[in-house]
């Protein structure tokens, strides 16, 4: 079955936005998780089957790396300004880290997610 290019495209750009707000990367209708870190088998509004992504360890890595060129900086330049004792560098950095992590996997698995939808990667070839 041949298809235009133009039928059946996927935006890239759409996809990620609206699977960083936590929406379903393929029409925005709906929630895209359903628990913290487990997204819905089915979109409510317009049917997309998620339980076909792999995002595996994907966020995982990007949260990391992300995290890392974030913090380590900002650690770097308040340890050479402030001579901060060390049960605070102890607890302030890793409890940084950890608040940070919590509060971006959720975003970057969405948007691992949209961009497999979008680059119709795994099972996601079919379909509108």
């Amino acid at each position: 079955m041949n298809q235009s290019p133009s039928i059946g495209e996927r935006d890239l750009r759409s996809a990620l936005l609206r699977g960083l707000r936590g929406e379903c990367p393929a029409c925005g209708g709906a929630r895209l998780f359903g628990r913290f870190l487990k997204p819905v088998s089915h979109c409510p509004a317009c049917g997309q089957d998620w339980t076909l992504h792999s995002a595996d360890d994907m966020p995982a890595y990007l949260v990391v790396l992300i995290l890392g060129h974030v913090l380590v900086p900002i650690l770097v330049a308040v340890n050479m300004r402030y001579d901060l004792p060390m049960w605070l560098d102890m607890s302030l950095w890793p409890g940084l880290a950890l608040i940070m992590a919590l509060a971006m996997i959720q975003p970057v698995k969405g948007a691992v997610i949209g961009f497999q939808w979008a680059k119709r990667m795994h099972g996601f070839a079919g379909g509108r």
